[in-house]
């Protein structure tokens, strides 16, 4: 059931650009990177002795407003195509129950993200080793900026899918996702418990695994209440 829903989300979203703007965000991420290093290579590449980690964490400076921002609007785009095409009672009548419906929804955009942390790491990769950053590639600090990110970020996923759900007027998670992009931007004076400063992996001890265990767990808190409520209501 779950597979058939997944292959039907998947084909709806193929000639939206949803998957455009999944490579568009960590291109844009590291196109600001190119900007940066073309204007003043030899100035960042003398300010530490680690160039690798001093470009990831600048790298990383970016990553958490482009992924808020990002699942502002996938999550707007994919719940419009249904929308727009009036299919919610639609999809509701065939044999399917609401929760494989809402979890299907959760898995693209997942998907959609996930994707985007690959090629944002793939990416940083690839300029790191144009800019000759040295041959000691910290891979694994690699993986952590590409995906830690991604993992905290999964409260913001679960909230901004929720309301996309069940609001009549999509211009509610729009300005709930503006917001949230505005606190990611000002995560370094948020507190620890707002879930838009967890993708920026910074916290009172130090340590980003803290961000990633939050966000995986109060992420899947935030989707079964929002699949809970998003079953209880008539379909729009």
């Amino acid at each position: 059931m779950i597979g058939n829903l997944l292959r039907a989300d998947f084909l709806k979203i193929k000639r939206k650009g949803l998957w455009f703007l999944s490579f568009l965000g960590p291109f844009g991420v590291i196109a600001l990177q190119m900007v940066n290093y073309g204007v003043r290579k030899d100035y960042l590449l003398n300010q530490s002795d680690d160039d690798w980690g001093y470009f990831l964490e600048y790298v990383h400076s970016f990553t958490p407003l482009a992924l808020v921002l990002g699942i502002a609007i996938l999550t707007s785009f994919m719940v419009s195509i249904e929308n727009e095409t009036n299919a919610w009672k639609q999809l509701i009548s065939l044999p399917v129950s609401k929760m494989s419906v809402y979890l299907s929804k959760f898995m693209v955009l997942g998907s959609l993200l996930f994707v985007s942390s690959l090629l944002l790491g793939v990416f940083s990769l690839g300029y790191g080793i144009l800019l000759n950053l040295g041959d000691q590639i910290p891979y694994l600090e690699l993986l952590k900026y590409s995906f830690y990110p991604y993992l905290a970020a999964l409260p913001v996923l679960a909230l901004q899918l929720w309301i996309s759900s069940v609001s009549q007027n999509q211009g509610i998670p729009i300005t709930t996702g503006v917001l949230g992009v505005i606190f990611a931007y000002s995560a370094f004076i948020l507190p620890d418990w707002m879930i838009w400063k967890w993708p920026s992996l910074m916290n009172e001890w130090d340590e980003p695994l803290i961000n990633v265990m939050l966000g995986i767990g109060v992420g899947t808190l935030l989707y079964i209440v929002g699949m809970l409520d998003f079953t209880r209501r008539d379909v729009k």
